[in-house]
């Protein structure tokens, strides 16, 4: 009798222990569906330059987007990895503003050019068509950059973000040797005028004259974190990150200052790299693709802790 009672209770214990795995099992593929849950592929209003409004599937604004940020000529994976963070940061965007409507500047968004469309973007964007980068189920903040010169930085030193650092930004390596010689090293001279817009801009500050330029800190890829501005009667310390987007960003080409000296026109600005050298480094891309890595390699070279899902079919 103790040996059949034995042996019903371990027949109950296995049909239990199945129905709970099972259980599991479903809840896990419900939620993996949930976070996955495919869409139609979204028709969005792109305004151009010229203002005109352009009703587009997402796709072909895709298209547009990398012939508009990246250089002609490249290889088929970094156009492709650049599809995928243009289609997360227009879906990010579009989301979190509530809009329908999406801005085909580069100051605004991001540049759109479908004049520059090749054969080879078309297949780039065809060949990753519908991926997406999430954390955590959303959509990651797409940043990216022309040239990390080496090491790409934070959020937070690299665009003087003020909330809490994203999860999936950490600096990396940046293979950018391709980057042509006018980014791996540059000079630029701003002159007084612009320095003292810059106070005025930032810190409300109305002076006549800077007397130096120091940087405050640096990080670990030796970055400015903050520059420390002397005028007149006082000093003003303003985040690089500010002060580059103040002076223009294509006029200061980085935060990755080497040296700042006085001239009498201004101030020399001497450094390397080209934008605020977070997420994916344009210049990265281009190599590791030239070293056969695939678009999700590249993208998860750049973003930890994500995943790369198809939003749609």
């Amino acid at each position: 009798m103790d040996f059949l009672r034995q042996l019903k209770f371990n027949r109950l214990l296995i049909v239990s222990l199945i129905i709970a795995a099972m259980v599991v099992g479903s809840s896990c593929t419900q939620q993996q569906q949930q976070e996955v849950e495919k869409i139609d592929e979204p028709t969005i209003e792109v305004v151009t330059e010229n203002g005109e409004t352009k009703s587009l599937n997402m796709e072909e604004y895709v298209a547009g987007v990398v012939a508009g940020e990246m250089k002609p000529n490249w290889s088929q994976n970094a156009y492709g990895a650049q599809a995928i963070i243009a289609r997360t940061f227009a879906l990010k965007l579009l989301k979190d503003e509530g809009t329908n409507q999406i801005s085909g500047e580069h100051e605004k968004a991001q540049a759109y050019r479908p004049q520059n469309i090749t054969d080879e973007i078309r297949q780039a964007v065809e060949k990753t068509r519908g991926e997406v980068v999430t954390h955590k189920g959303e959509y990651i903040k797409g940043w990216f950059h022309s040239s990390a010169a080496g090491q790409t930085t934070t959020a937070k030193v690299g665009l003087a973000y003020d909330k809490p650092e994203p999860e999936y930004i950490t600096s990396v390596e940046s293979p950018d040797q391709h980057a042509p010689e006018d980014v791996k090293s540059w000079i630029v001279t701003l002159p007084q005028s612009a320095i003292l817009n810059v106070l005025k801009e930032i810190k409300g500050v109305q002076a006549s004259k800077v007397e130096n330029i120091t940087i405050d800190d640096k990080d670990e890829t030796g970055r400015a974190i903050g520059l420390t501005i002397n005028y007149g009667n006082g000093s003003e310390t303003i985040k690089a990150a500010k002060f580059r987007t103040s002076i223009g960003p294509d006029e200061l080409k980085s935060t990755l200052i080497e040296s700042i000296e006085e001239t009498d026109n201004g101030f020399i600005f001497k450094g390397s790299g080209y934008g605020h050298g977070v997420g994916m480094s344009q210049w990265g891309a281009y190599a590791l693709a030239k070293e056969g890595q695939s678009p999700e390699d590249i993208i998860k070279h750049y973003f930890t802790n994500i995943e790369i899902i198809k939003k749609w079919n």
